[in-house]
């Protein structure tokens, strides 16, 4: 099933593509799997983690005093000189960065995912700490995060189950090869993705997922990359490196 699953993907595409010149919107097929309900650790409440429904919309952004965060804001301020970065996620991530660099082992890069944009943009950006640069790619957000498949997240959940991507702040972990090749195990650090772990929620790449503007093929709940992309990006984040995730 998945051999044919593959061949007819790059039909799929290619029928989807041609759609654009008949002035129908867009949009590359989805990943063909789903995420399983997941059995996760059972909590205090005697309540399975994936059954509980967490915040959703409000990830654990840093308490800084304005003083304290204009100082901290300084320090990076050569970060992004073309000015890539959306404002608001840029100075979330530096701030979050700062405060909690002793626990993020690699220090060379920070990402940003931009969940405001569509998934016709370049909307997740990796900026280089020590030279400020940055490179944008496009991503892939969860099937129960855009219900309509019109390019934008609108709903985001940290239940097993729920196809959704996850906003918050991620620790990327170890590498592996799994069902999509190379991908990248990640952590979340706050209470809107702290099922990121149990729910397979990794960096992975996809034929669903191309360097273009169209809209991309929902995942579930992964932050996919195209297959061009996959390497490098992975490669660049892996090892103890902040994501942020808003919108």
């Amino acid at each position: 099933m998945q051999k044919l699953v593959k061949l007819l993907l790059p039909v799929a595409m290619t029928l989807t593509l041609a759609a654009c010149g008949s002035g129908m919107p867009v949009a590359l097929p989805d990943d063909p799997n789903n995420e399983p309900a997941a059995t996760a650790p059972v909590d205090d409440d005697n309540q399975s983690a994936g059954e509980v429904e967490l915040p959703s919309t409000t990830p654990d952004v840093p308490a800084v005093g304005l003083s304290e965060r204009e100082q901290i804001l300084k320090l990076y301020n050569h970060l992004d000189p073309s000015r890539l970065v959306p404002t608001k996620g840029l100075e979330e991530a530096v701030l979050y960065f700062h405060k909690n660099k002793s626990s993020l082992k690699n220090q060379k890069v920070i990402s940003v995912l931009d969940f405001s944009q569509s998934s016709t943009k370049k909307r997740w950006y990796f900026i280089d700490i020590k030279t400020g640069s940055v490179w944008n790619v496009h991503v892939s957000h969860g099937k129960g995060s855009d219900a309509n498949h019109d390019g934008f997240a609108e709903k985001f959940s940290n239940v097993s189950g729920s196809n959704a991507s996850s906003l918050g702040f991620y620790k990327t972990a170890e590498t592996y090869q799994g069902s999509n090749g190379y991908s990248l195990r990640l952590d979340g650090l706050s209470s809107t993705n702290s099922n990121a772990r149990p729910r397979a929620i990794v960096v992975h790449g996809a034929d669903y997922v191309q360097d273009q503007a169209v809209i991309q093929g929902r995942s579930w709940g992964c932050p996919a990359v195209s297959q061009a992309n996959r390497d490098k990006v992975i490669n660049l984040i892996k090892g103890g490196s902040l994501i942020y995730a808003y919108k």
